[in-house]
């Protein structure tokens, strides 16, 4: 691949369902916060997509240009967004980005083209467009195109947590009547758990947001620790929906941190998302393949608390 010192990538060669590589779809995932190490998380889902689907997966990340390391403070700089230009689908982990214009083209024009989304985590709240008139509507608190990005096209935007952040952890439920969407294929209540608290949304959802899963409220950082009794719980809001925009298929789920890649159902709800939102859903089996890939150990989420003077290097080297 090319500009392989700012592109992780791996081509679609692997195992498990596999294209020849002229014929795999090209996923290019976006890095960018400064909590929940998605410089980490990301290039682990893109291993998984890779290894074990066959798909073209390149990652992106926040990078410093005085020395070319990985810096998710740095809000201003993700090069290589131009591999968007080519993308069948991009998945997304950014948080309050002020990206100069040239960057910014490239996610506006994917946007727009109605091609498919996948967005992670503070993806809902990706943008903080301080130095950009011509794309400030995409900011996270757009009066102009109400909750920019986040609500407009992904389904809401940044309100608030609900319950207690990094006392409180969250269980996916299946909400009814979705149990059998091809993105739950393979995945029970219980099964989806994170460290990660639960985001506040607007209820109901807006346009044709669909719910897929609930988040449980649950009362400590273990899979097993009970639900939170009252009002955290009542009612459960959704961590996991569906929509469209421009006729291309949206998932957004607000789980997704790095820590949350340790949980199986999590990284199968990732997958079989990817899967939905290229159309593919027919591909999906009753159980997909989400086994790690390689040693996986990712740092607590936290301000402050990312891996300093590391560059990127191919997904096949990590």
């Amino acid at each position: 691949m090319t500009r392989r010192g700012l592109l992780a990538s791996l081509g679609s060669t692997g195992f498990g369902l596999c294209w020849p590589k002229s014929a795999a779809k090209r996923i290019v995932l976006v890095s960018g916060d400064e909590e929940y190490r998605s410089e980490e998380g990301l290039p682990q889902l893109a291993k998984i997509l890779s290894t074990r689907h066959g798909f073209d997966c390149t990652v992106l990340y926040a990078i410093d240009p005085a020395d070319g390391t990985i810096n998710p403070n740095l809000c201003t700089n993700i090069p290589g967004l131009e591999a968007l230009d080519s993308a069948d689908l991009m998945v997304m982990l950014l948080r309050f980005r002020d990206l100069p214009d040239k960057q910014m083209r490239h996610i506006v024009d994917y946007v727009e083209s109605g091609r498919p989304i996948v967005g992670l985590r503070t993806a809902t709240h990706a943008f903080n467009l301080k130095s950009s008139p011509t794309y400030a509507r995409y900011s996270w608190n757009s009066k102009v195109w109400d909750g920019g990005f986040g609500r407009q096209v992904l389904g809401e935007t940044w309100i608030d947590h609900h319950g207690k952040h990094g006392v409180q952890s969250t269980r996916g439920l299946l909400a009814k009547g979705a149990e059998n969407h091809p993105i739950l294929r393979g995945i029970r209540d219980g099964d989806i758990w994170g460290p990660t608290d639960v985001y506040e949304v607007r209820l109901p959802l807006p346009g044709d947001c669909r719910p897929l899963v609930l988040g449980q409220v649950v009362e400590g950082m273990h899979p097993d620790d009970p639900p939170a009794p009252g009002k955290p719980n009542d009612p459960m809001l959704p961590i996991a929906w569906v929509k469209t925009y421009k006729a291309g298929r949206v998932f957004t789920t607000t789980m997704g941190a790095s820590q949350d890649l340790l949980s199986e159902g999590v990284r199968r709800m990732l997958v079989n998302a990817c899967y939905w939102a290229l159309g593919m859903e027919a591909r999906i089996p009753g159980k997909s393949d989400v086994d790690l890939v390689g040693d996986y150990r990712p740092s607590p989420f936290g301000f402050g608390g990312y891996r300093k003077d590391v560059k990127p290097t191919p997904l096949d080297d990590n």
